[in-house]
């Protein structure tokens, strides 16, 4: 019987996974920062993070503020861009990381950062809805939207990135 060295390589298919779910998330969270649509009432109103628009039954016209006026807006976009940023930094250390070969090394402070990452990005997606139940008064159906809604995705996909940068077979072939 031949003892055979078998090399492992530091990069598994679960990296690879990984990394498209942080770069998912990192566009979920794109997309959810620049969308019009947090919440949205009958025609008549939206908010999205930047402002808010309604629009008197009366008019054609809408009439907009910004909402980094409240301190819970402010907070919340705070905590979204934070849980954001983490994440971009996140995905250029695993992709350099790729790159460069330094693999192994850079598993675990990717998947601190993305849990980093969660835990901003639920904070702020709790905070929200509370904060607007609490503070709009709507006399008409609202809905969160698709922009809450691309948030709440952005930070699923951070948090089975971190998972699966978690993960550390020890030897390739006897998971694969």
């Amino acid at each position: 019987v031949s003892l055979r060295e078998v090399r492992v390589s530091g990069l598994t298919p679960l990296k690879l996974v990984g990394l498209v779910c942080v770069f998912l998330a990192l566009c979920l969270d794109v997309g959810a920062i620049v969308s019009p649509a947090w919440v949205t009432a009958e025609d008549q109103y939206y908010l999205s993070m930047w402002e808010s628009c309604w629009k008197p039954v009366s008019s054609v016209d809408w009439s907009c503020s910004s909402t980094l006026a409240a301190d819970w807006q402010i907070a919340t976009l705070a905590l979204l861009l934070g849980g954001a940023a983490l994440t971009l930094l996140s995905f250029l250390v695993a992709l350099v990381s790729l790159c460069f070969g330094s693999r192994s090394r850079c598993y675990k402070p990717v998947a601190v950062m993305l849990f980093s990452a969660v835990v901003l990005q639920v904070c702020s997606l709790v905070l929200f809805p509370i904060k607007f139940i609490e503070t709009v008064s709507l006399r008409v159906y609202h809905e969160f939207n698709w922009g809450y809604g691309l948030a709440w995705g952005s930070t699923i996909f951070s948090f089975g990135g971190a998972i699966l940068y978690c993960l550390n077979p020890k030897n390739y072939e006897d998971y694969y």
